[in-house]
């Protein structure tokens, strides 16, 4: 239950202001369909995050326990960082196919997570927490908990969020677990 909660939690923290939750308002101002795009966005982010999450398993089975330690101890701290660059979409990322509103929403939103934050902390919590699947639906349902309201809400609260805010908590959350790592928090997990 713990990785299903952190991994929502930081993952609906880090989505405020990334160019995933950019381009879920910009397809919502464009097409306004929502019901489409929220599944667009959903099988996405399913099948980018079971992707990753299968990477942060298999990762956990050819490193050892020491070096797997370090390693997502490290990456949570550059998460961290990450978290508190902000994000813009790039022209490429606004580039709309003409194959309906859901194949649409699928393919932008799988090719714009493809590397994100978001992407890279399945990753390294699918590793931390050795659970895949608690791990995947955790970062699918903040990945939802983050987007949905952009389709629905769009720019009524867009220029109401605290962002920066928002993202220094997920940034603070990554850096906890990323020290809480390095000094052997998960030790009774086996790394």
């Amino acid at each position: 239950m713990q990785a299903f909660l952190v991994s929502t939690g930081v993952v609906a923290l880090a989505e405020v202001g990334d160019k995933t939750q950019l381009l879920a308002f910009l397809l919502a101002a464009k097409f306004r369909r929502p019901v489409p795009i929220v599944l667009g966005i959903l099988a996405a982010t399913l099948l980018n995050h079971a992707a990753a999450g299968a990477l942060g398993a298999w990762i956990t089975s050819v490193l050892g326990p020491r070096t797997l330690r370090w390693g997502l101890g490290l990456s949570f701290l550059a998460m961290a960082a990450w978290t508190l660059v902000p994000d813009r979409l790039d022209e490429s990322d606004t580039q709309l196919a003409r194959h309906g509103v859901f194949v649409t929403t699928f393919l932008t939103f799988f090719l714009a997570e493809m590397g994100d934050k978001t992407q890279v902390a399945t990753i390294a919590l699918a590793a931390q927490y050795q659970a895949m699947g608690a791990v995947v639906a955790g970062t699918t349902l903040g990945m939802m908990l983050a987007n949905v309201p952009a389709v629905y809400l769009g720019d009524r609260i867009a220029h109401r969020l605290p962002v920066r805010a928002i993202h220094a908590v997920a940034a603070l959350v990554f850096a906890v677990l990323g020290v809480a790592t390095l000094l052997g928090a998960g030790e009774r997990l086996g790394f």
